[in-house]
């Protein structure tokens, strides 16, 4: 492409400084409530689900300053869009210290975390990881399919499902999916958002051991990922995808035995 006219810097810098000052009060305000929090802990669960939110709308930010930026100049800016992928880590932080980061694990493990933010409604929760959703997939379409950050995304997409599952209080959700209880839809979307995004991020950890690292870590969150889904579903009570779900984990199990003895042989051979 043509060099670009001092012009059309200008007018980008002028169109974007409103922007960039709103993220700095974001920031101050996220400062100024973390300081706060550190002399009383009392409610930090829910100071830290309003700091997701606030992260998020900052990515909103960035992503819009980007899209000015390919507009106006014609070129991405990468420099924005990098912001705004270490802020989809730093929103997913904050949930996870709320909720925890636990992947296959049974609900007592943290059960507790949840008891912490029962006054968070069901359609906040579902409200918050739809935007989180979005800010991941549109910070992701703007570096596009060919970024060095492409598999990177497979981690965060990963630690999204797993915030998914984990906002959800199971519970009391089993009694919340009567269709005559107040909310039923919002609880069936998040319970199928979950189950969605779990599947998702399973295919995607084989998809990256296949195609990218060959490391075995990542085809063993692939099948974590899977054993989570069946867990949950086997605990509200949808059986009928849970057979499916356990053919496909001692098929990838298989193949994962088989790729580590393959691995083994080469390195006894190397010697």
């Amino acid at each position: 492409m043509g060099k670009i006219s001092d012009q059309a810097k200008k007018r980008y810098s002028e169109r974007i400084k409103e922007y960039k000052q709103v993220i700095e009060e974001s920031k101050e305000r996220e400062n100024t409530a973390l300081a706060e929090m550190k002399k009383d802990l009392t409610g930090a669960e829910l100071v830290k689900l309003s700091l997701s939110e606030e992260v998020l709308n900052r990515i909103s930010y960035y992503n819009l300053m980007n899209a000015l930026s390919v507009s106006l100049l014609g070129v991405k800016n990468e420099g924005f869009l990098n912001d705004a992928r270490k802020e989809c880590y730093k929103s997913i932080i904050y949930l996870e210290e709320v909720v925890s980061n636990l992947i296959d694990v049974p609900f007592s493990d943290y059960e507790d975390k949840l008891d912490r933010i029962h006054d968070f409604s069901d359609q906040a929760r579902y409200a918050l990881i739809q935007k989180l959703g979005f800010s991941i997939q549109s910070v992701k379409d703007g570096f596009g399919e060919n970024s060095k950050w492409k598999w990177s995304f497979v981690e965060l997409e990963g630690r999204y499902a797993t915030i998914i599952k984990n906002l959800l209080n199971l519970k009391t959700l089993i009694a919340g999916m009567d269709p005559r209880v107040d909310g039923y839809e919002i609880r069936l979307a998040h319970i199928d958002l979950m189950k969605n995004s779990l599947h998702q991020a399973a295919d995607r950890y084989r998809e990256k051991y296949e195609l990218s690292t060959l490391r075995m870590d990542d085809f063993k969150l692939a099948i974590a990922y899977l054993s989570a889904l069946r867990r949950v579903l086997l605990l509200i009570g949808q059986s009928n995808e849970v057979e499916g779900i356990k053919r496909k984990i001692d098929v990838w199990k298989s193949k994962m035995e088989s790729d580590l003895k393959k691995q083994d042989t080469k390195k006894k051979i190397a010697k």
